[in-house]
């Protein structure tokens, strides 16, 4: 399956009686887009505003976060079983307004959501602050249950995006980037000296409103099974969950998982890159076994040599991690683990609920507990209240002044488990 990616680079995005594109600016009819919106009965209120790079500008609190992106050519469209019919997605090409992304926020679905700085020391720890976000600010009626809540909030974001994207549709991209996976056998004729290498994408699906859709499918009822990584590319993965803001694989992130950048970029050159695992994550120990077991048997079944791994969320899901571990070098198979840690503010605590002898190549996105002090903000979009009681936040967490203290848990994006964060490691 072969896929171009067509990146069309914004500078500015301004409100204008068009939606469009030209020389770089992103022209945005925003009463078209909340007329569309504004469609689902259930919401009551839809806004739309704008936060730039630099700007003293606070969202609060976060959802989810997407990019605008549309398909040109090939078949079917952009978030399959959403806003495009089911049909296989991954080639052909998509446009993509780099640069910018749609942000969903309004009243809190779930207490597990987070914070987006646009500038000051809360900026330094989200990578969605270097985005010009167009933020949809979306307030359901009263007494909505709460997966309602999320379903018109993620709803609403996805048909944002796609709306927003349609203006690059007719778009000259700036760059195009081509990504191709080759059927089985036909990747191993062509490679037979390289390492068979593959990627085990876990998913988030762990309980009520953690939820992760392929294909519209909540993950929490399939069994793992392959995926050719240009369909995630093509919004194939789409985040429904309300797990902790530090690693939540926001749509945008599963868009941009920089695993299956770097895995293609050393694709053909160092190593075989056969394609995606998908698993999930459950609740209970025999769905654990189960899909651990699946998971070992189909990296085995294509012959994989090295697997990464990367998990979503922390505590319940990090026994999943362990387990696919385990399994995967009891058949030989070597592995590579992505986590961020809960090791306590002090850094001195277990920093995951589970562990292996055989889990012995960790790469580590950050530790989530760490407190930091982000300051007054000129404007709030959201709900400042927000943050005493959003994960990471505690009764007390918005003093007097207008600053917020928090652990790095209630920054969005600020510890992913797939690298899409701006720590890392440094020697001295």
């Amino acid at each position: 399956m072969r896929l171009e990616i067509g990146n069309i680079y914004i500078k500015d995005v301004v409100f204008s009686d068009v939606t469009k594109v030209k020389d770089g600016v992103l022209y945005l009819n925003k009463e078209e887009i909340i007329k569309a919106l504004k469609q689902d009965s259930r919401l009551e209120r839809v806004d739309i505003e704008i936060a730039k790079p630099g700007e003293e500008v606070r969202i609060i609190p976060v959802k989810d976060v997407i990019e605008p992106r549309v398909k040109v050519r090939g078949k079917g469209g952009i978030f399959p079983g959403f806003i495009s019919k089911v049909e296989t997605v991954g080639e052909g090409r998509t446009h993509v307004l780099k640069g910018t992304a749609v942000v969903t926020t309004g009243r809190i679905v779930g207490f597990q959501e987070g914070i987006i700085d646009m500038s000051g020391e809360g900026a330094k720890y989200t990578p969605f602050s270097k985005l010009i976000n167009i933020v949809v600010v979306c307030e359901p009626v009263e007494g909505l249950p709460k997966h309602e809540h999320e379903e018109v909030v993620r709803i609403a974001g996805l048909k944002a995006a796609a709306l927003i994207g349609e203006a690059g549709r007719d778009v000259e991209p700036d760059e195009i980037k081509e990504y191709e996976t080759l059927p089985l056998l036909e990747s191993v004729k062509k490679y037979p000296d390289l390492p068979r290498v593959g990627y085990i994408y876990m998913l988030q699906s762990q309980g009520l409103l953690h939820d992760t859709y392929v294909y519209g499918v909540d993950a929490k009822k399939i069994v793992p099974t392959f995926i050719y990584p240009t369909e995630v590319m093509d919004g194939a993965i789409v985040s429904g969950n309300c797990v902790s803001a530090c690693d939540k694989n926001t749509t945008y992130v599963h868009m941009n998982n920089p695993i299956i950048e770097d895995l293609y970029e050393k694709h053909g050159k160092e190593i075989n890159f056969v394609g995606i695992i998908i698993t999930n994550e459950n609740v209970t120990l025999a769905d654990k076994e189960r899909s651990s077991d699946y998971t070992a048997k189909l990296a085995e079944y294509l012959g994989l040599e090295g697997v990464i791994i990367s998990e979503e969320g922390f505590g319940n899901p990090d026994t999943d991690l362990i387990m696919n571990c385990r399994k995967l070098e009891e058949k030989g198979i070597k592995t590579v683990l992505v986590t961020d840690e809960f090791a306590g503010r002090d850094g001195l605590s277990q920093s995951l609920a589970d562990a292996d002898p055989r889990a012995n190549a960790v790469v580590s996105t950050g530790n989530a507990n760490e407190i930091i002090r982000l300051p007054k903000m000129k404007k709030i979009i959201g709900h400042i209240e927000a943050a005493n009681v959003i994960a990471g936040g505690f009764e007390g967490s918005v003093k007097e002044d207008g600053s917020i203290e928090v652990e790095l848990q209630a920054i969005t994006g600020s510890t992913s488990e797939v690298g899409f964060n701006n720590l890392t490691a440094r020697e001295y």
